[in-house]
């Protein structure tokens, strides 16, 4: 029997927004059939347009705000709609705090199975605005016209963007002398569908408590035409500004940056601190977007792991040493482990420019590391992951249980990832002994969580 479909495309309704869903889009029924609907409140009345219209579920477009919910805000942003960066910053920050927790919540319950959960208060920002220190801009247009900004929702075409609220208000001023560089020397934007043209990408780094400021020029191109006169543009910009870089990106891929770096003026590196541990930064290198909740949330992650001073730590996933650097201080020995070269090399240099030494660091797969260490008689008390938003996998997990750690500290970007490994952990012997969520990124969906496992006692 074929489902009968109770909307149709084009066709106006007015429905209540119930709840948001986790892209943060307004979620609505109509005789049963779910509805999304972005711009959207929970307790919102609203008039929409389907727009889309799929076997199990719609889309809609907001026509008309017949009744606001009490979750609404004003957006301080003119592109917010047309803008794919934020989600959510039509609703209060009060309400995205409630939101966030509810989805932790929900994706331990639903795909974790841990139904005795309960996710306290996100903790969030004071000021939750300007609190990135990266900033990944595209370029586009023609030999007439150059156009850069961010790209709209759920698409790859460029809007440009005035001063966007999540960033340093400084990114402005390079932009406008990188597209005054382009127009003077004629070098046109990158072509995604004819690979054509130079100016792929550009990409701001900000030091938060140093101040210190990196350019980095994605470009399809080994060398850019006339590059004295880009280094005058942006040095006349601020003393603040103190690396200038060419990143070669020639390759027809949508990653941010290629894998060669020249840097045409200043510093290969910019520095800046946290948690009272100075980090060089490359372009390459992973480091948190918000240093301000980044702090809460390492701080977190140590006050879970108890350390005494007579722990071995296994920091998986450790980047250029963040949370390996933080735990040393209060551990006897900390084992980093990376699959990237080059993060391991930065995280030698930033315990080496701290003095720490305790500290060891190896190049390579978990699944492959943390046996080897063990069969060379290697044991770790605690172990600390922080892996990317996919999550960890099965070989990597199975190697932590193996090394049998009292306590896994499991930090994540996303919670439905989060949900499945601590699942898989839970059947080796685990339980989530305590879990604090983060806001790390007001005015989007994304949110993040420091969770402890501790071993069942048998």
């Amino acid at each position: 029997m074929i489902a009968i479909i109770p909307i149709e495309k084009n066709k106006e309704y007015v429905v209540n927004i119930e709840s948001i869903s986790n892209e943060g889009n307004g979620v609505a029924h109509i005789d049963g059939f779910a509805v999304f609907v972005p711009n959207t409140a929970a307790g919102d009345v609203a008039v929409i347009r389907i727009v889309k219209v799929k076997s199990s579920y719609g889309y809609g477009k907001l026509i008309e705000l017949k009744k606001g919910s009490p979750d609404r805000t004003v957006p301080i942003c003119a592109d917010f709609k047309r803008c794919g960066g934020c989600q959510l910053m039509h609703i209060n920050y009060d309400a995205q705090l409630r939101f966030k927790r509810e989805i932790v919540e929900n994706a331990l319950k639903r795909i974790g199975g841990f139904q005795n959960i309960v996710v306290p208060s996100v903790i969030g920002m004071d000021i939750p605005f300007r609190y990135r220190n990266k900033m990944v801009f595209p370029v586009g247009g023609n030999d007439s016209y150059i156009n850069i900004g961010f790209y709209a929702q759920r698409s790859h075409n460029i809007i440009t963007i005035q001063d966007c609220k999540l960033g340093n208000k400084i990114c402005d001023d390079i932009l406008s002398a990188v597209k005054e560089y382009m127009i003077q020397t004629h070098i046109l934007p990158y072509d995604e569908e004819t690979h054509s043209g130079i100016i792929r990408r550009i990409f701001i780094r900000s030091g938060h408590k140093t101040g210190e400021i990196m350019v980095v020029i994605s470009a399809n191109a080994q060398k850019l035409p006339n590059v004295v006169l880009l280094i005058e543009k942006l040095r006349s910009i601020s003393n603040r500004i103190a690396s200038i870089i060419l990143n070669v990106n020639t390759k027809r891929t949508n990653l941010v940056l290629g894998e060669k770096s020249i840097t045409v003026w200043g510093k290969d590196r910019i520095s800046d601190i946290l948690c009272n541990i100075n980090f060089n930064i490359s372009p390459n290198s992973f480091f948190q977007v918000n240093p301000i909740q980044t702090e809460k949330l390492y701080a977190k992650a140590i006050e879970f792991a108890d350390l005494t001073g007579n722990e071995t730590v296994m920091d998986i996933y450790c980047g250029i040493g963040t949370i390996s650097l933080y735990a040393a201080k209060k551990a006897k020995r900390v084992i980093g482990i990376e699959i990237v070269e080059q993060a391991i090399v930065d995280a030698k240099e930033n315990a080496e420019n701290n003095g720490i030494k305790n500290c060891e660091f190896y190049v390579g797969s978990a699944e492959s590391v943390v046996p080897e260490l063990i069969k060379n008689g290697v044991s770790a008390d605690v172990v600390i992951l922080d892996p990317p938003r996919k999550g960890s996998d099965e070989k990597t997990l199975s190697a932590i249980a193996q090394a049998n750690p009292e306590k896994i500290i499991y930090i994540s970007c996303n919670s439905a990832t989060l949900a499945r490994d601590a699942k898989f952990l839970a059947k080796r012997g685990y339980k989530i002994e305590n879990i604090v969520a983060v806001d790390m990124f007001p005015q989007t969906v994304h949110v993040e969580c420091v969770v402890l496992m501790t071993r069942e006692k048998e």
